[in-house]
């Protein structure tokens, strides 16, 4: 039985303003297209409400991940914590913030997450590798 917590900060810059970046998280279609590529995704965006994505990870293990919203501050931060479950086991409880601050014609991004991983389902350096690529998938959304 292990337990590692671990806290990274990611930061992009995208060519928009920030209403439109949050529109990106906020709209359930929006967030669909960036977000989950494959699998099932249900978005209540408001502060109680909650998000859920239904994948498959390579092996083939059916991956929940479930998140509930703690503070929005529409186009200024968003606070979430999530669960990642893979099969029965759950893999990762995790707390999120993303601040969204213009610059000049853009924003900004700055996500913060702290991780508790337990008994080796998942690794610090995929989970933020993965954060990484879905931030560079809602840039390319954003174009």
């Amino acid at each position: 039985m292990t337990v590692i917590h671990s806290t990274f900060t990611l930061e992009r810059t995208y060519p928009v303003p920030p209403a439109r970046v949050f529109a990106a998280w906020a709209d359930p279609a929006a967030k669909a297209r960036w977000f989950v590529p494959d699998g099932t995704h249900e978005l209540d965006f408001r502060v109680g409400g909650g998000e859920t994505v239904g994948a498959t990870s390579p092996d083939g293990t059916p991956v929940a991940v479930a998140s509930t919203y703690h503070d929005i501050v529409p186009e200024q931060r968003i606070v979430y914590s999530t669960t990642l479950t893979g099969g029965k086991t759950l893999a990762t409880v995790s707390i999120t913030t993303v601040e969204l601050v213009g610059e000049g014609d853009g924003t900004r991004l700055v996500l913060t997450e702290q991780d508790t991983f337990l008994d080796g389902a998942e690794e610090p350096a995929w989970r933020e590798q993965g954060t990484g690529d879905w931030l560079d998938r809602l840039g390319e959304a954003l174009r």
